[in-house]
């Protein structure tokens, strides 16, 4: 499935910016299965520095800086992308969830060491709670993969999806208790418990594709970006579930980045001297050619 895609980013403030630095995760992921055929930032005003690079997870970064006072900031980020069908995955064939935690501390393969740095307690992510939250599921022997599943309808079950409840620094233990948030949220709860277990989990960022009602139009900017989680598994590799909608990630789950926990993969993050209160508007638009 080829998708274009447009994501507008809205700064207002209320005051003059003497100053900007902004670090964007707005390209799109290249990986097994996703191509980018096309990728490009613009900003307004103009950065002074405009650079590329690498983050420590893989992730492409633009970083910016922009010394001209300004009172608004836009950055506009277009990408083509194809993201190709998975085979189905047999839930019941992969390992235990017990073997695949020792694989992970024992590190004996490079891919095993790789995901072992996705084991652990992360800014935004405690196992406060999480451990006990998954513990009915934890069955012995149960196949890896039939875990995730159990846990993402569990999650999505549980869960009821609603804003203003949450914000980027809700600790799990509150959103375990509020039984409700977004995207962001489901992620991390579903992150916790694996990782509470010694499973290797990551946090991804990204969009999906949504479809509007039966005879109505789609409506321009109303897409949103998404987030979800993978869990690896061994001789499968990393399989992403959605909590959200309780799924397996599909071709309409597009990857921007992955990281450990929203921190690591947040689609701008910076700071400004001066410019007082600011008003923030986003516009995504995820559109199949």
């Amino acid at each position: 499935m080829d998708y274009s895609i447009r994501h507008s980013t809205h700064y207002q403030y209320e005051h003059p910016v003497g100053s900007s630095y902004q670090s964007l995760h707005l390209t799109p992921r290249e990986f097994t299965r996703q191509t980018v055929a096309y990728t490009n930032i613009e900003v307004s005003p103009t950065p002074q520095n405009l650079e590329s690079r690498v983050d420590f997870f893989g992730n492409r970064v633009t970083d910016l800086f922009i010394r001209d006072p300004h009172d608004e900031l836009l950055i506009l980020a277009e990408s083509r992308v194809t993201v190709r069908e998975l085979e189905d995955v047999l839930l019941d064939l992969s390992p235990s969830w017990e073997q695949t935690a020792v694989l992970a501390r024992e590190a004996r393969s490079e891919d095993a060491r790789d995901a072992g740095r996705y084991c652990f307690p992360s800014p935004h992510i405690t196992i406060d709670g999480a451990y006990l939250y998954a513990a009915d599921l934890m069955t012995p022997g149960k196949p890896l993969l039939r875990l995730a599943m159990e846990l993402t309808a569990q999650i999505y079950t549980d869960f009821e999806y609603r804003g203003g409840v949450t914000d980027v620094y809700t600790p799990i233990p509150e959103v375990l208790d509020a039984r409700a948030g977004v995207c962001q949220d489901f992620a991390h709860v579903g992150i916790a418990c694996l990782r509470a277990y010694g499973l290797p989990a990551r946090y991804v960022s990204g969009y999906l594709l949504t479809r509007p009602p039966a005879g109505q139009p789609r409506l321009t900017g109303a897409d949103a970006s998404h987030a979800w989680f993978s869990v690896w598994c061994p001789e499968f590799g990393w399989i992403d579930f959605d909590p959200t909608n309780n799924i397996q990630a599909q071709t309409e789950h597009i990857t921007l980045s992955w990281g450990r926990d929203y921190s690591d993969v947040s689609p701008t993050r910076g700071y400004i001297h001066g410019g007082g209160t600011q008003t923030l508007n986003v516009a995504v638009d995820v559109v199949p050619i």
